[in-house]
């Protein structure tokens, strides 16, 4: 039940702000409230939903702030990771975030926006769990639900795709100054991308 709702707000079919009502959305789900009230715990723990006493919960609206607090601690992360991963990638791990793309790519092409935004996360992800690092890993995991709601507020999917297969390109070369380039500039492209609709959606609101 948390998987179905988190999935809703990390792939913008619920709005920042929305209201999560256990008796609305058990009724759209056909459960009981229960699994609802423990699901919407759960991503109140996550940081993705806001608990109102003696009202409705909502889904988070983060502010630009938080958007560049976390930009900071991201960077950081990925950039080492992704040089990691460079370093100590094999041909088993390539060929895994080469059908990433692939299938990012093709998602993009049709325009198909939850597949590509899906393989967009996964493309990261999967990039700091081939660094070998078990701590960077962890920190990611930690991060994961923020970093997929992140990959919910783009809508630029081939740049985005683009932007993969360049990263992937340089660690096939294992080229590590390239991709200590590239990330940190990919990752303020995206977080730049995020604050822009985040203020269209406030202005739309105003």
């Amino acid at each position: 039940m948390a998987d179905v709702l988190r999935d809703d707000i990390m792939l913008g079919r619920r709005e920042p702000g929305s209201r999560l009502v256990e008796r609305d959305i058990a009724a759209e789900l056909h459960v009981s409230r229960l699994p609802v009230r423990e699901a919407i715990r759960m991503l109140v723990a996550d940081g993705i939903v806001v608990a109102k006493p003696r009202t409705w919960a909502v889904v988070r609206e983060f502010s630009v702030q938080d958007l560049q607090d976390f930009a900071e601690v991201r960077t950081a992360i990925e950039t080492l990771a992704f040089v990691l991963a460079t370093e100590r990638i094999d041909e088993n791990g390539l060929a895994l975030l080469e059908s990433i793309v692939d299938e990012e790519e093709t998602a993009a092409a049709s325009n198909d926006v939850e597949t590509s935004r899906t393989a967009s996360a996964k493309f990261h992800f999967t990039a700091v769990q081939l660094s070998g690092n078990a701590m960077l890993v962890e920190l990611a995991e930690s991060m994961i639900t923020r970093l997929r709601w992140l990959f919910g507020q783009y809508d630029e999917l081939s740049e985005t795709a683009g932007a993969h297969r360049e990263i992937l390109t340089a660690m096939h070369a294992r080229d590590v100054d390239a991709i200590g380039r590239i990330i940190p500039t990919h990752l303020i492209d995206g977080q730049l991308a995020a604050e822009r609709r985040l203020r269209a959606r406030e202005g739309a609101a105003d």
